[in-house]
């Protein structure tokens, strides 16, 4: 989970930083800042934007939702209906959020408009309410991704992709599953084979999961790169390292970054993010405590805690203010103002 400290010190910055925000250009009456994008039909590249004036803070919280079963009855507290994962998007949408995948955020390739806030959409144990494929190879309509791809239809500045944490025997055991998310643009993360309890494991019992959860996956989808691995259960083995690196006979893993369960916002990647432990928020059947909504609407009222973009990869801006925050090894790409 992240540091509650750091927490504590954004949660402090906020009011300076929303005072800071207003000063600079943001609309006083608006808590969400323009967004600026280019049409997808225009080859040219967008018009630099002043990070003031869309409010941009890169060194801001991110949401990385965690989802488990979309399904019409739902089982479990991290279960949601298709109905209200619809909804949850049109929200997501409406508030300026567009999706990234955890490849994407943890590495710092954020490519959103200016004006918008990244959220990782994450799937944990690759059921089959999150992909089914049909006959002729198309995602079932109520399934996640059938309802993430009719989204991104209705919405083309609302990019569908997310990460599927998935085990061995995934999505119903369909082989064309992992093939057909790895070429439509969504991220596959590991889970481990058998969706283990890591801390009932030996050293070898950790890294044998993990290496033959990777060879499936390979096998399954050739090329498709596996750069992030979330906890089953949100344990960690004893030795914490393993979730992280480690090797099989003579099969060698290293994760960019190791998934939490819950259950507060991500901070950004150019800041003090820890790699090893990268905290999800659930969303889940109703009200969950310290759920998306519960975070989502925190992040309105508080709209200087959030991530938001310049739209210029290539450099990451934030409030002067924000300036200790920024991590060492983005240092060159920093721009305060």
């Amino acid at each position: 989970m992240a540091s509650n400290g750091a927490f504590a010190f954004r949660c402090a910055l906020s009011v300076l930083t929303s005072a800071l925000l207003l000063g600079c250009g943001a609309a006083a009456e608006s808590a969400t800042p323009a967004v600026v994008s280019t049409p997808a039909s225009s080859a040219a590249a967008p018009a630099p934007v002043d990070p003031a004036a869309v409010g941009a803070n890169e060194l801001g919280l991110v949401p990385v939702l965690m989802y488990h079963q979309v399904t019409a009855n739902p089982a479990g507290e991290y279960d949601q209906t298709p109905e209200e994962f619809r909804a949850e998007l049109d929200r997501l949408y409406r508030e300026g959020y567009r999706p990234v995948t955890a490849a994407a955020y943890i590495s710092g390739a954020i490519d959103i408009p200016a004006g918008t806030h990244p959220v990782v959409l994450t799937f944990d144990d690759s059921t089959i309410s999150q992909l089914a494929l049909t006959g002729d190879g198309r995602p079932a309509p109520d399934s996640a991704v059938g309802i993430l791809e009719e989204f991104g239809a209705g919405h083309p500045d609302f990019r569908p992709t997310a990460t599927f944490y998935v085990n061995n025997e995934s999505f119903g055991d369909d082989r064309r599953a992992l093939t057909w998310l790895a070429e439509h643009g969504y991220d596959l993360g590991a889970h481990t084979a058998t969706h283990a309890n890591l801390s009932r494991l030996d050293a070898a019992g950790v890294q044998r999961e993990l290496v033959q959860n990777l060879r499936a996956v390979a096998a399954a989808a050739p090329g498709a790169p596996v750069r992030t691995m979330a906890l089953p259960l949100g344990i960690f083995p004893a030795d914490r390292r393993l979730a992280a690196t480690g090797e099989w006979e003579g099969t060698r893993y290293a994760f960019e970054a190791v998934m939490l369960v819950g259950a507060e916002p991500a901070p950004s990647p150019f800041g003090p993010v820890d790699p090893a432990g990268v905290p999800r928020i659930r969303s889940g059947r109703g009200e969950v405590a310290f759920d998306s909504a519960h975070w989502l609407d925190r992040l309105a009222r508080d709209p200087g805690l959030r991530y938001t973009s310049d739209g210029d990869p290539r450099r990451v801006s934030f409030p002067r203010l924000l300036a200790p925050e920024i991590g060492a090894a983005w240092a060159d790409r920093a721009h305060a103002y």
